[in-house]
C-alpha cells in the first residue's frame, strides 16, 4: 500500500475536544487509540429482516469490514432505510417506495458527513437503495465503492420457471379471473429460493449493472448470485480497495463525468433495462452537479445503441446466463467501440484498461454490435403535446406489428378505478387508458400502482387491443403491451395529461416517438383555465416532506435545493 501522503478529514489534533470525545466513544467500543489515525470507512448496510432482498447483507458487511481492517482502515457499519417494493409498497398506495430512495441518501449524509468519515463501501441491494447510495456518493464526494449484493435464486412451479415477476403478474390475473388463487399461492411458495434481489432484469439488477458501467463498482461484480463465492470475493476486494482510494483521494466526482454517464446509458439501452434507471441516473447526475441531461442521452443514444442481450422479462435468457457469459464486464467489452474508453473507474484505471483482458464467454447471450438481438431500441423516450417534457416506453425487443395506436381516451385518477373498470369489462378494445395522478408529486413519489393496471390489462386479455398512458412509473419487471409511462409534466402539476377528457383522440407512435392529443388549442386553453389542482395527499410525516420538496423528473425527482434569492 502507498504510504499516507495527506491528512485525513476524520483526524483531529490529539487531545482536542473532537479527538477526545470520539476517542472516548471508540475506546469503549474496543477500538485501539492507534487506530484513530487510520482511514475511517463507512460500511453502508441497508439491511432489513422485512425482505429477502436484504436478509443476507449482515454477512456481506462482516466480510467487508474484515477486509478494510486488513488493508489498514477502520470500518464503521451504518444503517439506512431498506425499502422493498413488494413489502414496503403496501402502505400509502406505494408512495414509500420511491420516497425512500431520497431517505437513504439523507440517512447516509447524516452518518458520514456528521462523523466526517473518509470513505464508503455501499452494499447495494433492492431497487431504491442502489440509486440512494449512488446519490449520496455523488453528493458527499468522499471515496466510494458500490458492492452489488446479488440476485435471488428463482424456482419452478408445475414444471415451469417461476420468479417474483410471475407472482406479481398472476396475482393481478387472478383478480381478472384468468389465473386461480391456488396457482398464485403455489407460485408464491416457489418463486424465491434464496436472499437477494428479483432474479429478472428489473430495476435492481439494472442498477447493479449501472454501478459497474459508471465505474463505481469493481469490474466484473455485476450481476452476481447472492451468497455465491464470487459475491463474497468481490465484497472483500472492495473492502481492500477503498482504503487505497482514500489515500489516493479518488472521489466519486472524479468518476461521475459525462463520459461515465453516457457509458451507463448505453449499457442500460443494450440490455433493455428498467425504465426506472433513467430517473435514477438523472438523480445521480443532479447530485453530482455534473450538468448531464440523462433524459437527453436516452433520447439521442437510444436509436444508435444496439440491444445486445435479451434477458427476462424482455427476452428469454436468465440473469444466471448473463452472469455466466461475463455480465456487465463482457457487455462493455462488446460495447467498447461505442463507449468512452478513457472514463475513470474505482480501480484507478480507465474503462479500456479494465476491459483489456475481458473475454465474452457466450456471444449468443451477449452479442456483438454487428449482430444485435433487436432491430429497434428497447427503451424509447417519447415527446409530443401530451409529453412536452418527455415520457418513456419499453416496447420490448421483438418485432411489434402495431407501432402506431390511435383511439379514444378513457380516463382514471387512480389505479383502483382502472382495475375495477377492467374487472367489469367496461373498457372496450381500441381505447387509450389514461391513468394519472401517480407522478412524483401527485402520487406522491410515483405511488399509485400503474404496474397493477398494466398486469390487469394483460389479465383481461386485451393487452394488444389497447394502449395506456400514465404519469406514474412502472415496475422494472414490466414489459407488457403498449404503455407510455412517466408522462411529464405530471397531471398533479397541471401537465397536459390532466386536461384529457374521456373520448379525446390520442395517438401513440413508436416510430416518430410521439404521444399526441387531437384537441384544438382553444379547447385546451379553456380546459386549463377551468382546471383545479387535486387535493394534496398526506399532510404529515416523511411523505409530506417529500411531496412538498420533490423536484421534476428532468432533475431525477430529487429533493429540491433552496436557492439564494
Amino acid at each position: 500500500m502507498t504510504e499516507p501522503v495527506r491528512k485525513l478529514r476524520s483526524n483531529f489534533p490529539r487531545g482536542s475536544y473532537l479527538w477526545a470525545v470520539r476517542n472516548a466513544q471508540w475506546h469503549a467500543m474496543g477500538i485501539p487509540e492507534q487506530d484513530c489515525d487510520k482511514p475511517k470507512i463507512a460500511v453502508v448496510n441497508s439491511s432489513s429482516e422485512l425482505a429477502a432482498c436484504y436478509s443476507h447483507q449482515d454477512q456481506v458487511a462482516k466480510e467487508v469490514k474484515e477486509a478494510i481492517r486488513a488493508a489498514g482502515g477502520v470500518p464503521f457499519e451504518i444503517r439506512t432505510a431498506a425499502p422493498s417494493d413488494f413489502v414496503t409498497g403496501a402502505g400509502a398506495r406505494g408512495a414509500y417506495m420511491l420516497a425512500a430512495r431520497d431517505l437513504v441518501t439523507n440517512d447516509i449524509e447524516v452518518a458520514v458527513e456528521g462523523a466526517q468519515l473518509d470513505g464508503m463501501v455501499c452494499l447495494t441491494s433492492c431497487d431504491k437503495t442502489v440509486p440512494g447510495q449512488l446519490m449520496a456518493a455523488a453528493r458527499l464526494n468522499v471515496p466510494t465503492i458500490m458492492v452489488p449484493c446479488g440476485y435471488q435464486a428463482s424456482g419452478e412451479y408445475k414444471g415451469r420457471h417461476v420468479d417474483i415477476e410471475e407472482v406479481f403478474i398472476h396475482s393481478m390475473h387472478a383478480m381478472l379471473g384468468s389465473t386461480s388463487t391456488e396457482d398464485v399461492i403455489g407460485m408464491s411458495r416457489c418463486a424465491i429460493r434464496s436472499p437477494g434481489v428479483c432474479s429478472g432484469l428489473g430495476t435492481a439488477n439494472t442498477m447493479h449493472v449501472v454501478c459497474e458501467a459508471l465505474g463505481m463498482a469493481l469490474p466484473g461484480s455485476a450481476p452476481v448470485a447472492a451468497l455465491s463465492d464470487k459475491m463474497f470475493t468481490d465484497a472483500r476486494a472492495a473492502g481492500a480497495r477503498i482504503v487505497q482510494m482514500v489515500w489516493d483521494d479518488l472521489k466519486p466526482r472524479d468518476i461521475l463525468q459525462p463520459g461515465a454517464f453516457a457509458n451507463a446509458v448505453k449499457a442500460v439501452l443494450s440490455i433493455g433495462g428498467s425504465l426506472n434507471a433513467v430517473k435514477h441516473l438523472q438523480a445521480v447526475a443532479t447530485e453530482a452537479e455534473s450538468g448531464v441531461d440523462i433524459y437527453g442521452l436516452f433520447e439521442t443514444l437510444g436509436p444508435k445503441t444496439p440491444v445486445l442481450a435479451g434477458l427476462r422479462p424482455i427476452g428469454e435468457h436468465l440473469i444466471e446466463e448473463f452472469e455466466a457469459a461475463g455480465g456487465c464486464r463482457a457487455l462493455m467489452k462488446q460495447l467498447l467501440p461505442l463507449l468512452d474508453p478513457g472514463a475513470m473507474t474505482v480501480t484507478g484505471a480507465s474503462v479500456a484498461d479494465n476491459l483489456r483482458d475481458t473475454h465474452v464467454a457466450n456471444p449468443e447471450v451477449i452479442r456483438s454490435i454487428d449482430r444485435p438481438v433487436a432491430p429497434h431500441p428497447a427503451i424509447i423516450l417519447m415527446r409530443g403535446n401530451l409529453a412536452p417534457e418527455g415520457a418513456l416506453t419499453k416496447p420490448g425487443i421483438g418485432e411489434r406489428k402495431l407501432r402506431r395506436f390511435t383511439g379514444p381516451a378513457v380516463c382514471f385518477d387512480s389505479s383502483d378505478a382502472a382495475v375495477a373498470a377492467l374487472r367489469a369489462k367496461a373498457i372496450a378494445p381500441g381505447c387509450v387508458i389514461v391513468m394519472r395522478g401517480a407522478g412524483a408529486c401527485g402520487g406522491p413519489a410515483m405511488g399509485g400502482g400503474a404496474s397493477r393496471v398494466v398486469f390487469a390489462i394483460d389479465g383481461a386479455g386485451i393487452g394488444d387491443q389497447v394502449a395506456m398512458l400514465t404519469d406514474g412509473h412502472l415496475s422494472g419487471l414490466v414489459c407488457k403491451g403498449l404503455v407510455v409511462a412517466e408522462v411529464a409534466p405530471e397531471a398533479a402539476l397541471g401537465g397536459p395529461l390532466a386536461l384529457v377528457h374521456d373520448g379525446d383522440i390520442v395517438t401513440v407512435d413508436l416510430d416518430t416517438r410521439r404521444v399526441d392529443l387531437d384537441v384544438a388549442d382553444a379547447t385546451m386553453e379553456q380546459r386549463r383555465s377551468e382546471w383545479q389542482p387535486p387535493k394534496a395527499q398526506f399532510d404529515r410525516g416523511w411523505l409530506q416532506i417529500y411531496r412538498r420538496n420533490v423536484g421534476p423528473l428532468a432533475q431525477g425527482a430529487v429533493l429540491t435545493r433552496e436557492t439564494a434569492k
